[in-house]
């Protein structure tokens, strides 16, 4: 067994620690990351966002190809065959070559890199189990081991029939029917896929509706267009069981019928992945889901062991986890670092598209302050008609009195891509009337943007 030194051990080589451990070396720290799996890059390479938008990407394409290139002169002859492997072929080639490059990375910034499991013994030691064991000494840890699937009690998990997310990128065949347990984002995009390839989908959410923490307005949209798209959803339902029967699945629903289906996909949100880490022995505090208890430079409970990502909790996004982990570590060696949280954007990648920053008009309305709201149908956008995409909308909320932008949220074609640019306005403490005053070019979606600001102080040109 080797023992080695470092001035930061990063336990966790997902898109929090690998980040954080470039950007240390980039600090001058000698820095180790550990992850237990055979590749770097976390759930969110592996199993979760890339995988998952690879399979969006390519459902998306066969839809087009069967009901909807017609308008555009373009007549395909013949029956459209799909071809899973294929599909599931791409989506492999593309996350082996991004968790390669990440490999790559580390070691062009000089990172040791150690492939197990890895508890933390002391404050300053790492204790890897696997194939190459090692003891790794360093005068600081970063835990950044991620988050797991939530499993909810009478839920008889085997992988294929009843499965998680992970599951649901691995299917060989399309399943005639498959029902969701869970509203979330993950649920949806999963559910886009596979109704796009012919299953027939219900999604089951307990509560009283989907896409919870969205702006409400948004997620009525979306239900809407989600529904003429095949997707059936029940909310305010409770899930007493799932379990595998036969060649299928039979889900019992509290005070209801049972549902029988061909596969049944877990995702009732996500939960930090802290277990078995050691925590406990030195006395680390975590919350009743697992959430570990940080100040404001990230450091736990006990002194040098700091922790960041959705091992935090609060939003569990990548590119939270990646900014938490560049602050972390600038924290560290600089004694400054800093994560916007009022001004982190969130995406979900259905068809269409639903993107936000900043705050919903709930909580605005919750906390008492006065907002204007500016908003632009994609139907008003030239762009997004030659694109043949015109369902959605962009809403700007700025206050009332500094009109300072306290949040934007859309939903439509791209809405992911457009939403940086709110997010950078609001960074700089813009107001709707810089983000209305900017030239943005014609034609292009990014105008909506523009036109949803405008609409703020009732100068809207186009609606």
């Amino acid at each position: 067994m080797t023992e080695q030194t470092f001035d930061l051990a990063v336990l966790g080589g997902g898109p929090g620690g690998y980040v954080a451990a470039i950007r240390a070396s980039q600090l001058e720290l000698k820095v180790a990351v550990i992850d237990e799996n055979r590749v770097f890059g976390g759930t969110c390479l592996r199993v979760g966002c890339i995988p998952s938008k690879a399979l969006l990407e390519s459902s998306h394409l066969y839809e087009e190809a069967c009901k909807h290139l017609g308008p555009h002169g373009i007549s395909i002859g013949g029956e459209i065959k799909l071809d899973i492997s294929a599909m599931m072929k791409r989506k492999t080639k593309i996350v082996a070559d991004l968790t390669g490059g990440i490999g790559m990375l580390l070691k062009r910034a000089k990172v040791a890199m150690f492939h197990g499991r890895g508890t933390i013994q002391s404050a300053g030691t790492i204790q890897v189990a696997g194939d190459s064991p090692a003891t790794v000494q360093a005068g600081k840890i970063l835990i950044a081991t991620g988050s797991i699937p939530l499993m909810l009690p009478g839920i008889e998990f085997d992988g294929k029939f009843v499965g998680d997310s992970t599951s649901a990128m691995e299917y060989e065949s399309v399943p005639k029917s498959l029902v969701i347990i869970g509203g979330g984002y993950i649920g949806l995009e999963l559910g886009s896929v596979w109704a796009r390839l012919g299953s027939k989908v219900t999604i089951l959410e307990a509560m009283p509706q989907v896409l919870g923490g969205l702006d409400g307005e948004i997620a009525k949209i979306a239900v809407r267009i989600f529904q003429k798209q095949g997707l059936v959803f029940r909310t305010s339902t409770f899930v007493e069981s799932a379990r595998k029967s036969g060649d299928g699945c039979v889900v019992k629903i509290k005070g209801g019928e049972e549902i029988s289906c061909d596969r049944v996909l877990m995702c009732a949100g996500r939960v930090p992945n802290t277990k078995n880490l050691g925590l406990e022995k030195l006395g680390i505090k975590t919350d009743r889901r697992g959430a570990i208890e940080v100040d404001k430079r990230f450091q736990t409970s006990v002194p040098g062991v700091f922790a960041i990502g959705d091992a935090i909790g609060g939003a569990m996004l990548a590119h939270k986890a990646s900014e938490e982990g560049v602050a972390c570590v600038e924290m560290m060696a600089t004694g400054h670092g800093h994560v916007n949280y009022d001004a982190i954007p969130a995406i979900v990648y259905t068809n269409p598209e639903i993107a936000s920053v900043g705050r919903t008009e709930e909580q605005l309305k919750e906390t008492g302050i006065e907002f204007l709201k500016g908003v632009c149908p994609y139907g008003a956008n030239g762009r997004a008609r030659t694109l043949g995409d015109t369902d959605g909308r962009v809403k700007v909320l700025a206050d009332k009195k500094t009109d300072r932008i306290l949040g934007v949220h859309a939903i439509g074609i791209r809405a992911g891509d457009l939403i940086s640019e709110a997010a950078v306005a609001m960074n700089f403490g813009a107001s709707s009337e810089d983000l209305a005053r900017c030239c943005h070019a014609h034609p292009t979606l990014s105008e909506i943007m523009q036109e949803a600001a405008l609409a703020v102080s009732n100068r809207a040109i186009h609606t």
